[in-house]
């Protein structure tokens, strides 16, 4: 498993070009408090130090970053912390002038009622979002007084996994100035010897060689990073630097015998990685999703993924694909022995994959499991092999059976524990908890496969990990009457170049030696291996006492019985749920790791006429909000997902689950003037939205503008759509058909969905991904002043090209932003901030906008940052450049 982990250590006043990566270094940058758009580079960052204690996979990380404020004003520095997914936070605390402002670790439920009261009052409480394929992101902000010194200090642990035979870790550095004392350092006391250890650094260069040393002899390594100012500018003379990139560590451990065992401070841990095996054959049946949603980029990287993924197939193994929509697609009806024939006939299948329809995922699982049933009924698979479904999806089942729970219990009843489920979930728009549930309960795993350029990559490199089984039905027994709270010891699967670890209590004191039997089944017959570790030398004393730093074997058992008790949460019954939380919570709160019930609560220093600002650091849960990437789990704002939309005078609303926050900014325009909220060219899709304004009257002046007319286009099914505050008009290239607001109706032809309630709203979508709602406020046509308008709302949009745009459409795929300087205004319901976004600085204010679906007439209040001057500053351009000439204009 990687080990990422990226810092930043800035201080308000400057954006901060986009983060891609794990771990990056970030240099330090201030800002004035208000918007003067100018860098004020008063505060100094004088160290970054990194350091990672490594010790038989388990790793214990203190990130340190010193600053001064040399300027005559206060300043706010941030501190950003990108570590990851799989890390539990341990300790955490700020140092201003002497004083230690220490993280407190709490019940989730307890922290809850002071994080709402600090979202209430505008404050951007949260402090742990996600923010990479691997990472989450941990920040703070503090104020940093004139000659004042700030220390920040986070530590984390995590155990390291071991995947295609090396345990990595990835550190991104990124600087963006040149650091005095900029240092990372790795020590590995590995027991077993380290076999290989390797540093390398993308943007290296020959003077920066020498400032990676590395060495390794016997048990122990040593990494370590240190440039020297002068090593690290981009040119001499410079201030710019050249750290930008990757850094890497790998390392494995030597392999004497197939297990290796530590006994320590009354805990055990064992390491189980036989080499060398054969192989067992493989039986997999491939289950692809084609559905509309998949249509472009997406089937194109899973038919370049499945295609290599034939060429590694071993011609020991069997296999067959089952491509679903609304329908299901058989290569073949049964499994197929992979010959050279049978691969190029399955190429020539892969290749002519083409998406359609709806998503239906319980009919081709439940036919998955009959294909395998029938080829080991029938004996067309070997006696001795493994038998794995595959299933890909991008969406949400909504064509046959649609309900998760039902195709949960379908799937599990189905297979009955004879076979593996592996769920990958291709996107953001998954229903990732429903898939981890369906993988879990049946012996597998789910991982999610990121939109990006090396999305055929990512499936690869998970093919690559579950390629060459080497062991079934490995069953770990340790000494009887000897042991307790033992880890999982029973694993239907070994797979070449991953580990098998195990952790429990030893209860015998006076126990001499320790026996572990593991018993499975091979290639060819049944395997045993048996090992006998002395406890105590001549002196009594543990040899691994002697080398193993504090209580490391206690933290990695916690550590793993956490981390297995949160999978076996996911998909049990209510009471045992109940047992497994109450658990999970003593072991969080004893160790002090924030896991998903625990919060570490942090008091940040009081300033003068503000109130006592209170920061809450969650555990990153993956799937939660909405199945986007969020780390709050009871934020105010995300109690109901609300979409992005322009509804009311035109109010716009802009959703951005990455933050867990809302967005919004009016648009003051004449009636008349048509405004694009969405064009995508590579689609062909295309939504505009045409200004209409109050009535005239000579007692009352009025400006507000509301949208009466919304046209739609899409090219590649032609199709145009017209909503007026009158009627719905559809027209494509062979008639029209108009519904008037007074009658409920619906239309449907391949890959489009219209339905009308009457005088209420209208829904449509474009396959899957594509889905919208418009709805009607209805005004009294005798009203002397108002009339009757539109409100548009996106409800699913992620099949939308990255190339989109529009007032809406640019914020489809999310958009990065820092909220600070939270601080009263005349209204202490409405305080103002300082938003630094796409290398500006705005003044923002909190608010709120109504969002009306499930309630016309009031609406429901959304929290929101409002951006003023018609969103100048958050949206590209200016609010005129998004002036169409036509209500289905698209550009060509």
């Amino acid at each position: 498993m990687d080990h990422h982990l990226l810092l930043l250590f800035t201080v308000v006043s400057h954006v901060l070009p986009p983060i891609n990566g794990d771990l990056v270094i970030e240099g330090l940058r201030n800002i004035q408090k208000r918007s003067t758009g100018k860098p004020a580079n008063d505060i100094e960052v004088y160290s970054i130090i990194i350091n990672s204690q490594l010790t038989s996979r388990f790793a214990h990380n203190v990130i340190t970053s010193r600053a001064v404020n040399r300027a005559n004003i206060s300043k706010e520095a941030f501190f950003n912390v990108d570590l990851p997914k799989t890390a539990f936070i341990t300790n955490f605390s700020m140092i201003i002038d002497g004083v230690t402002y220490p993280g407190v670790i709490k019940e989730k439920e307890v922290a809850k009622k002071q994080y709402e009261k600090a979202v209430s009052r505008g404050q951007t409480a949260g402090l742990v979002r996600a923010s990479g394929r691997k990472t989450e992101k941990f920040t703070v902000s503090v104020n940093v007084a004139s000659e004042s010194n700030v220390t920040f200090e986070l530590v984390y642990e995590e155990m390291l996994k071991r995947n295609l035979g090396k345990y990595e870790m990835f550190i991104k550095v990124q600087p963006k100035t040149l650091i005095r004392k900029y240092e990372i350092e790795v020590d590995i006391h590995e027991p077993q010897g380290i076999s290989f250890l390797d540093a390398q650094a993308s943007f290296i260069t020959n003077d920066l060689l020498p400032a990676i040393q590395k060495s390794f002899s016997g048990e122990k390594g040593h990494i370590s990073f240190k440039p020297t100012i002068d090593q690290q500018r981009s040119c001499a003379n410079c201030s710019t630097t050249l750290l930008d990139g990757d850094f890497t560590v790998t390392y494995d451990v030597s392999r004497e015998s197939p297990g290796n065992i530590q006994v320590v401070n009354g805990y055990f841990v064992h390491f189980f990685a036989p080499p060398k095996l054969s192989g067992v054959p493989k039986n997999v049946v491939y289950v692809i999703d084609k559905s509309t949603s998949m249509r472009g980029r997406k089937i194109q990287q899973t038919k370049e993924a499945l295609l290599r993924i034939l060429n590694d197939t071993s011609a020991q193994d069997h296999f067959t694909f089952i491509l679903f929509d609304s329908y299901i697609t058989l290569w073949k009806d049964s499994l197929i022995k992979a010959t050279p024939e049978n691969l190029e006939e399955a190429r020539k299948f892969v290749k002519g994959i083409s998406p359609s329809r709806s998503t239906n995922i319980n009919a081709p699982v439940l036919k998955a499991v009959e294909i395998l049933n029938k080829a080991h009924e029938t004996k067309a698979v070997p006696e001795r092999s493994v038998s794995l479904i595959v299933l890909l999806t991008d969406g949400k089942a909504n064509a046959g059976e649609s309900n998760p729970a039902k195709i949960q219990e379908n799937a599990k009843k189905a297979i009955q524990g004879r076979y593996t489920l592996y769920s990958l979930g291709f996107g953001n728009y998954v229903d990732y908890p429903f898939l981890e549930k369906l993988a879990l309960e049946n012996s597998g795993i789910a991982r999610r496969i990121y939109e990006d350029s090396d999305a055929d990559l990512q499936l690869q490199g998970f093919y690559n990990e579950i390629a060459n089984p080497t062991l079934t039905d490995i069953k770990m027994q340790y000494p009887e009457n000897a042991i307790a709270d033992l880890t999982q010891n029973n694993f239907k699967h070994y797979f070449e170049g991953s580990e098998i670890v195990v952790a429990g209590r030893v209860t015998d004191n006076d126990l001499n030696s320790f026996i572990v039997d593991v018993k499975a089944e091979g290639a060819d017959t049944s395997v045993k291996y048996t090992d006998n570790i002395p406890l105590k030398s001549e002196d009594g004393v543990s040899d691994q006492q002697k080398y193993i730093f504090g209580d490391f074997t206690e933290r990695l058992w916690a550590y793993l019985t956490i981390q297995q008790l949160l999978e076996k949460r996911l998909h049990a019954d209510p009471s045992e749920k109940a047992n497994l939380t109450a658990q999970v919570l003593e072991l969080s709160l004893k160790f002090k790791f924030v896991t998903p019930l625990t919060s570490m609560v942090i008091t940040k220093p009081k300033e003068k006429d503000k109130e006592e600002e209170i920061l809450v650091a969650d555990k990153f849960v993956e799937g939660q909000q909405n199945q986007i990437s969020s780390a709050r789990t009871f934020s105010s704002a995300s109690s109901n997902y609300h979409p992005t939309f322009v509804d009311s005078d035109p109010h716009f609303v802009i959703n951005v689950p990455q933050k867990n926050d809302t967005l919004c900014f009016n648009i003051q325009e004449q009636p008349g003037v048509i405004l694009n909220l969405i064009e995508d060219k590579q689609l062909g899709i295309a939504v505009n939205g045409e200004l209409i304004g109050n009535k005239k009257t000579d007692n009352v002046i009025s400006n507000e503008t509301y949208f009466g007319r919304i046209g739609i286009i899409n090219r590649e099914m032609k199709i145009r759509l017209e909503v007026t505050t009158e009627k719905i008009t559809v027209l494509n290239h062979k008639n029209q058909k108009t519904i008037s607001w007074q009658k409920t109706g619906s239309i449907s032809k391949e890959g489009f969905n219209l339905v009308v309630n009457k005088r209420s709203n209208v829904s449509f979508s474009f396959g899957e991904g594509a889905t919208f709602v418009i709805i009607l406020h209805e005004v009294w046509k005798g009203h002397p002043l108002h009339r009757s308008f539109l409100g548009f709302y996106t409800l699913d949009d992620h099949t939308f090209s990255e190339g989109v745009h529009g007032l809406l459409g640019q914020f489809f795929h999310g958009i990065d932003y820092e909220i600070s300087n939270v601080h009263k205004t005349d209204n202490p319901d409405k305080p103002d901030a300082t938003m630094k976004v796409k290398n500006k600085l705005l003044t923002v204010t909190r608010g709120g906008k109504r969002d009306y679906r499930s309630d016309p007439k009031n609406g429901i209040k959304i929290p929101c940052w409002f951006v003023h001057f018609n969103g100048e500053g958050l949206i590209d351009g200016t609010h005129t450049d998004y002036i169409v000439p036509d209500i289905f204009s698209i550009a060509s």
